[in-house]
């Protein structure tokens, strides 16, 4: 036996009580349960407020999404997508384009309670589509982060995408979740009503039982956003299709207009039928969370060379990354030409010789990737 607790919201209210065979305490509110106490401890719905202020009852690091607000630009200034190659804007986010162009920055144009968006330009237009042709931004996710999703067997679990977007064009877009070998997509549609308008949108994605989704530090799948797309990459709306896709036919092709702007923020996903606030981290543990990706640092070391020497200098990365990562010089700041080297995923050196009698100065600044 257990009893209902209910505070009538009709008539001229009250308080009321019920039995039923659930075995919980229910605390009501017309008729909904705000509040449980069960065998398993006490659930509730909703969050807790005490002297105005609110307390979230959502679990921490629910979403899946790194960046999701778009905070951090590590790489910074205006990136452009062109020639069929991605091109990382905002971290996190990379964008594709094909025989035209579209640029990515950060904005602060951003609905109440963000600061920031990416912001995405077309600078080359794209009216003719070829049936090969695709635009789209995307955040790759890896697969130690997801592994309480289950997908690829029968306990998969379902998954909310939610996201704030605004467009100088209106009309049928597509966004997506494909598997890390592209084998895998799911579909849907979404409409932007009102041109140059913040509007949000929630999508409810039912796991998928079957297709590979690997779950270690390598790709399991990415969140796709479509901007523009041939017939190629034409799918089905609201199911999991066999294949690789960004949209349906009815897809906006966004690259058709010079100057058209796409805006993008709060860009959430997690386990669960039902969209929860966004999650907002702190700034720091949000740039930590990219740092694992990607990182700059500056490897110093002066000295003076009595003879031929040849010199060896170490730095340490400001996070562990994903994998040993790729290294590439930003600028030199030195006095030598310098070998960049990954000795870990955590540390790299910079090495070189120096002609006897010589000062020497390396300062190279320089940009680790792990990027999936």
């Amino acid at each position: 036996m257990a009893i209902n607790i209910n505070a009538k919201t009709t008539g001229v209210g009250g308080l009321e009580t019920s039995a039923d065979n659930s075995g919980n305490i229910n605390i009501q509110s017309g008729g909904t349960t705000v509040m449980s106490v069960t065998s398993s401890g006490v659930a509730v719905t909703g969050s807790f407020s005490q002297n105005g202020a609110v307390y979230s009852t959502q679990p921490s690091f629910r979403n899946l999404i790194i960046n999701g607000d778009m905070k951090i630009h590590q790489r910074g200034g205006t990136i452009t997508a062109a020639s069929a190659t991605v091109y990382y804007g905002l971290d996190r986010f990379w964008g594709y384009a094909g025989t035209g162009q579209f640029s990515m920055e950060q904005s602060t144009d951003a609905p109440d309670n963000f600061l920031n968006s990416m912001k995405v330009t077309v600078t080359t237009v794209d009216s003719s589509m070829a049936a090969g042709d695709r635009y789209m931004l995307s955040q790759p996710i890896e697969g130690l982060n997801v592994t309480n999703l289950d997908f690829g067997s029968s306990t998969a679990q379902t998954v909310t995408l939610s996201f704030w977007v605004k467009s100088s064009i209106t009309g049928t877009f597509g966004a997506v979740l494909i598997n890390g070998n592209a084998t895998r997509t799911y579909v849907k549609e979404y409409t932007i009503n009102a041109a140059n308008t913040w509007e949000k949108k929630t999508i409810t994605i039912a796991g998928d039982t079957s297709g590979t989704w690997t779950y270690t530090n390598a790709l399991w799948g990415s969140v796709r956003f479509c901007l523009a797309t041939g017939s190629d990459y034409y799918g089905t709306d609201s199911t999991w299709n066999a294949g690789n896709y960004i949209s349906t036919s009815n897809q906006t092709n966004l690259m058709a207009t010079s100057g058209a702007t796409f805006y993008i923020t709060g860009v959430q996903l997690e386990v669960g039928s039902t969209a929860t606030d966004f999650e907002n981290l702190p700034y720091d543990v949000q740039l930590a969370r990219c740092q694992r990706y990607y990182s700059t640092i500056t490897v110093s070391q002066r000295g003076y060379a009595g003879t031929t020497t040849v010199y060896v200098a170490g730095a340490t990365l400001p996070m562990t990354m994903r994998a040993t990562p790729t290294l590439a010089v930003i600028s030199t700041g030195s006095s030598q030409t310098d070998t960049l080297t990954a000795v870990t995923n955590n540390h790299i050196t910079s090495a070189g010789t120096v002609s006897s009698g010589n000062q020497y100065l390396i300062q190279p600044l320089c940009s680790a990737s792990a990027e999936l």
